[in-house]
């Protein structure tokens, strides 16, 4: 396929449309998956170690798979370009992407439900808007994306407060950690676009996995942690979440290096609804899902994050640099 097919490709609206939702299917799946692989490899809510033991394998996993799958796409081994000025950049972008931001989500998890989990960590692409206009001065700043933050945090708020029927029993080291973990994302996003403009984004984002993997799995080792059950199942999820970050990362960049970002950013709330639904199905959380609540607080964020990429559709340039969102 030439290259002019393979750009047109990418750039049909039915194309961009299921891609976009496989994306959104797979990193939706992950809160679920995180809680059903923590049963099946016997670690318990408490067991600091073994979440982060587990959390390494994983992301060691999987960014082998994106070395891989960009190696492939490339035709050549992905290698930093430089050292080592590449190396301080995969591991100060590791530092906030994979250690930081799950050292917090996978501890937290394990004291959170995967709906008010899936929800919570929806307010990443509002700490990512507010860290690159205040912080490091990449963005605008405007009204409208104001608007768009608060309806977002009034959907995350839904969730959150105490009072309805919903369980809402909030927990600093369940849903505040995952709320951190968003902070630590929202850093990312922005140390990836400043980092991306001298190295390929494929060997920032899969090395820093890899780095990022083994320092988790270093750590929960040296902790004591440790995991039961390898079993044909438990080494299939562990499998498949491995392959959800290399492959939503992957599809998603495609998406982005044809395409303006705008109009692709626009489907990340996918992830948030996705998640929701897939923890309602899969861990039997269907009163929290399809609460009045609980549908309330989806509405809401996916109402702010539209609010916010409609103006992006007017401020995008050609598209023509890729980045990649983390929505584990």
């Amino acid at each position: 396929m030439s290259r002019m097919k393979q750009t047109n490709f990418w750039t049909h609206t039915i194309v961009i449309v299921i891609a976009a939702f496989i994306c959104g299917f797979l990193w939706g799946s992950a809160f679920p998956c995180v809680k059903i692989g923590y049963r099946l490899f016997s670690v318990a809510a408490d067991d600091t170690a073994s979440q982060l033991l587990f959390a390494g394998i994983r992301f060691t996993l999987a960014g082998v798979l994106v070395i891989l799958f960009g190696s492939i796409g490339e035709r050549r081994l992905l290698l930093p370009a430089g050292i080592p000025d590449s190396i301080k950049m995969i591991v100060i972008l590791s530092a906030f992407q994979t250690i930081g931001q799950y050292f917090f989500f996978y501890i937290g998890m394990a004291h959170a439900s995967g709906v008010k989990a899936s929800i919570t960590e929806a307010s990443s692409t509002f700490f990512a808007i507010l860290i690159a206009a205040l912080v490091f001065h990449t963005e605008k700043l405007n009204f409208r994306k104001i608007i768009g933050c608060l309806v977002g945090f009034a959907g995350v708020l839904v969730i959150l407060i105490p009072g309805n029927t919903l369980d809402f029993h909030v927990r600093f080291n369940g849903e505040g950690f995952i709320l951190i973990s968003t902070l630590m994302y929202a850093m990312s996003s922005s140390v990836m676009k400043q980092y991306s403009r001298r190295e390929d984004t494929f060997v920032l984002s899969g090395y820093q996995f890899i780095f990022g993997g083994i320092v988790l799995a270093a750590a929960g080792a040296l902790m004591g942690g440790r995991l039961s059950g390898f079993t044909p199942a438990s080494t299939a999820l562990l499998l498949y979440m491995s392959f959800i970050s290399a492959a939503a990362y992957t599809l998603w960049s495609i998406l982005l290096r044809h395409n303006p970002v705008s109009r692709i950013a626009v489907f990340g709330f996918i992830n948030p609804v996705m998640g929701a639904i897939l923890s309602a199905l899969l861990l039997g959380e269907q009163n929290q899902a399809f609460s009045i609540y609980g549908l309330l607080s989806l509405v809401l964020v996916t109402a702010g994050i539209i609010i916010v990429y409609r103006l992006g559709e007017k401020e995008t340039g050609d598209g023509k640099k890729s980045r990649l969102q983390s929505h584990e």
